[in-house]
């Protein structure tokens, strides 16, 4: 380890910190839960950090600069604007639901930026860079659809990440507050919508592995109906009408081009 680039280490300790957080929240994400994560030693920290406020700050602008749009169009979906814009939200919230954790950490890097001082930009940052992706999909959309964006492009931009927030946050909450059981981790099968809730557990997000505990607070999955897989399929039923929702409400507000 001694011998691991600069470089390579701080990557190695960003993707940790990211993983910590996405289990645990940025409160768990300690200098020691972050090397412990990383498989290195405390001391190595500091060859490539000055501080657990630096890493934060960095992993910040890393994950501002990384992300995509809410809406992710489909090449061959539909043919009316609606259509098309159904089907960009619904690919969209299928990466939602493949990797909650992630997202999770995303609210909350928003949340640390926003109460940090001289971090408050970033926030910002990130969310023009959400209005600036979702404006280049409805132009798109709309090209393809004949029609046009009377308000402008930038204002139904700002409605679709008003929506998509809103969306996912409320269902993270809905799955965040399945019920759970308690279950060895290698028997118990783990929801893709939600996580092991001890911060140990194992986890593949940025590509990081923990060990697995031998006890895990797990959802289960099971699907004859157990009180856990029915609030997941609750939760989705009421995303799924939100996306459709907010599919027809985007294309309410376009015009057809003559």
């Amino acid at each position: 380890m001694s011998r691991l680039p600069v470089a390579e280490r701080r990557e190695r300790l960003l993707a940790a910190a990211f993983a910590v957080i996405a289990r645990g929240g940025v409160a768990a994400a300690t200098t020691r839960a972050i090397v412990d994560e990383a498989d290195m030693k405390l001391a190595s920290f500091h060859y490539a950090f000055a501080s657990r406020e630096e890493l934060l700050g960095e992993l910040v602008e890393q994950v501002v600069g990384a992300e995509a749009t809410a809406l992710e169009l489909d090449p061959g979906a539909g043919s009316t604007l609606e259509e098309i814009l159904a089907a960009g939200l619904r690919r969209y919230f299928d990466g939602v639901r493949a990797d909650p954790a992630r997202e999770r950490a995303m609210f909350e890097l928003t949340q640390y930026a926003m109460r940090t001082e001289g971090m408050q930009p970033l926030a910002a940052r990130q969310y023009a860079r959400y209005r600036r992706l979702a404006a280049e999909a409805l132009a798109e959309a709309a090209a393809r659809s004949g029609c046009a964006w009377p308000a402008g492009t930038d204002q139904t931009a700002a409605h679709l990440v008003a929506l998509t927030d809103g969306i996912t946050l409320a269902w993270l909450a809905d799955t965040a507050a399945a019920p759970t059981s308690t279950a060895t981790a290698e028997d118990a099968t783990v929801a893709p919508t939600t996580e092991a809730a001890t911060a140990d557990a194992t986890t593949t997000t940025a590509g990081v592995r923990t060990a697995t505990p031998i006890m895990a607070t797990v959802a289960t999955t099971d699907p004859t109906g157990s009180p856990a897989a029915a609030a997941t399929a609750a939760a989705d039923e009421r995303a799924d009408a939100a996306l459709a929702f907010a599919a027809r409400a985007l294309a309410a507000e376009a015009v057809t081009v003559a």
